[in-house]
């Protein structure tokens, strides 16, 4: 393949071009703020599932203490009512009498277990609500945490999809100044090469793959004529020849 010289020279240009493109998409690609709204989701899903298991729980909780309170009452509406009776002298029988006492103190141990399962339900709720409170709490905090994030991640987003841009349009004047052929073969290159499909030759050495030319090899690119397009033996890149190569 043959080329002119300046032509040639021009690929070391769009090869800066182009790594500098590739520079960008990587850092598009693992920008430390996505990484960290990918854990905040997952977490904040977690949360949310225990937030919602935490809200259940308190309105169950709800319904058990509303249940117990009636209870509550239940037992000690119908003791005053006994006693309102005993002491009215509307119950006159000694049996009676002493059947509605011995049932009130029934009515009392009733009424103390009651309250201390009203107790106990009443510390279960409001540790679930202590909990559902944090947990809320953290959802806030992740939300804001969240789009702050996604804020700093656009910004820098536009950022590098602007520099993209204005690389895009200077590589567009200097591939009209390569040939067809050799810009083709260039991407080919660069697409098995790891992005890197054109080196400059500098003291003998390949920039490419930073290993030295043999004597034979610099012998032979020596006398190659300038439009002539050489490649590297070792790694295959286009070796683009200028003053510094040390031929």
């Amino acid at each position: 393949m043959k080329a002119d010289p300046s032509a040639q020279v021009r690929l070391l240009d769009l090869q800066d071009l182009d790594s500098r493109a590739d520079q960008l998409r990587h850092q598009r690609r693992t920008l430390p703020e996505t990484a960290r709204l990918a854990e905040l989701t997952e977490a904040r899903t977690i949360t949310e599932n225990q937030a919602r298991d935490a809200r259940i729980e308190v309105d169950d909780l709800a319904v058990e203490q509303a249940k117990v309170d009636a209870d509550v009452e239940q037992v000690k509406t119908r003791r005053e009512r006994d006693r309102q009776r005993i002491e009215q002298g509307l119950i006159s029988n000694p049996k009676d009498i002493q059947r509605m006492q011995q049932e009130m103190v029934s009515l009392e141990r009733r009424i103390t277990s009651l309250e201390d399962d009203e107790i106990e339900v009443m510390e279960r709720a409001e540790e679930a609500q202590r909990t559902l409170d944090s947990l809320i709490a953290q959802l806030t905090d992740t939300d804001a945490e969240i789009a702050d994030l996604s804020a700093a991640r656009d910004a820098r987003l536009a950022e590098i999809d602007q520099a993209l841009g204005e690389l895009d349009g200077q590589r567009g004047p200097i591939v009209e100044d390569v040939p067809a052929d050799l810009i083709a073969l260039y991407d080919r290159l660069r697409e098995a090469k790891g992005g890197v499909g054109a080196a400059l030759l500098r003291a003998r050495r390949c920039s490419g793959c930073n290993l030295d030319l043999d004597h034979a090899e610099v012998a032979t690119i020596r006398a190659t004529a300038e439009e002539e397009v050489v490649r590297c033996d070792e790694c295959s890149r286009i070796l683009v020849r200028t003053a510094e190569s040390g031929l």
